[in-house]
């Protein structure tokens, strides 16, 4: 059994099997809504249900609490439909839904920018063109059927020359895949890939001033956005505010001074929140998405592209709101992690 899923505004509509996700069945036939986890833990899926019927799959709270379920809101990610369904969601477009193709792809190179991340350049097949916005991720697929996903760090207009995207991979301790990149992985080790994902790009046609909030390799995207500026001459105003616990959690710190020296329009602003004496850091400190606040109180004629850790997403989020940046203008990929899927599961 299959049921219609339309798209309010802009009346676009889709078709969803009775067992299968909207958000999945919007992306398999190029409708480009909203999401970021896939897995009911981050809620940038959330939109409302005008009309119909769904059911929820496993969510955390944090995504969808029980009093916006009850006041017609639900998450497409894991909502299957038990009617023709009516919804609203802010973001029905063309342009955000690439082809999603599964591709082998080889370890080009891989280089330790800090402790506990590393830069990895996969080798793309040269005879596919890969289609993708910068800020949206891929995810490796692996042998027992489990996926892990992170953001392409470099913007499409790279690959011109060599076919590859970057990653920024940070070691989580126990963690089955970055124990294997930290661990076993070797330069032309083969992979296999699904992507591009995600709903975390640029939206060129508004002329707002941006800022551009990151943590930790929640810089990857914001990087890769970065670079699409650059090549596409985009000089709207815009201020990197990226933080970290030390100075060397920031560690592409001159890359990004030599992108402002390059680009008038960008501003560059790095917030520590635990330097020790021995770093001798004297530039900002204390939490990254409050720092935003403390230089902007009045985020009302702004847009935010938020990346990182939940904590740091979901609090800027809040506290943006709050300081008058409409709620349509808060861009966001929380860097949900296997912890925090096991939660929405559970």
């Amino acid at each position: 059994m299959s049921f219609n899923v339309t798209v309010q505004p802009s009346g676009r509509a889709f078709v969803a099997q009775a067992d299968e996700a909207l958000l999945a069945a919007a992306i398999r036939q190029g409708i480009g809504l909203p999401y970021g986890c896939k897995d009911g833990a981050c809620g940038s899926c959330k939109c409302k249900k005008l009309e119909g019927s769904v059911s929820h799959g496993p969510h955390q709270s944090k995504a969808l609490s029980p009093e916006e379920e009850a006041n017609g809101f639900i998450l497409t990610c894991c909502a299957t439909a038990n009617s023709d369904v009516v919804i609203e969601s802010r973001q029905v477009t063309d342009e955000s839904a690439y082809p999603i193709k599964k591709m082998p792809v080889r370890v080009a190179s891989m280089a330790r920018a800090s402790h506990d991340v590393m830069v990895v350049r996969l080798q793309l097949p040269a005879s596919d063109v890969f289609k993708y916005h910068a800020g949206q991720y891929v995810e490796f697929l692996l042998r027992d059927g489990d996926r892990r996903a992170y953001s392409m760090g470099n913007a499409p207009h790279t690959q011109t020359d060599t076919p590859g995207v970057e990653l920024h991979i940070r070691h989580m301790p126990g963690g089955k895949f970055t124990d294997h990149v930290f661990g076993p992985m070797k330069e032309k080790e083969i992979l296999r890939v699904e992507g591009p994902y995600g709903s975390f790009f640029l939206r060129e046609d508004s002329t707002k001033p941006m800022v551009l909030l990151a943590s930790g390799t929640g810089f990857a995207p914001i990087k890769a956005l970065i670079e699409h500026m650059q090549f596409k001459n985009i000089t709207r105003p815009a201020v990197l505010y990226w933080g970290g616990r030390r100075p060397a959690d920031l560690y592409m710190h001159e890359w990004v001074q030599t992108k402002v020296a390059e680009m008038p329009h960008l501003r560059y602003i790095p917030v520590i929140s635990d330097a020790l004496p021995e770093d001798g850091w004297t530039g900002r400190t204390g939490f990254v998405h409050k720092a935003v606040l403390q230089d902007i109180p009045d985020l009302s004629g702004h847009q935010v592209y938020a990346c990182g850790a939940p904590i740091v997403v979901d609090s800027a989020q809040a506290d943006y709101t709050a300081a008058g940046l409409p709620a349509d203008e808060f861009y966001a990929d929380s860097f949900v992690t296997e912890k925090d899927k096991a939660k929405a599961a559970a």
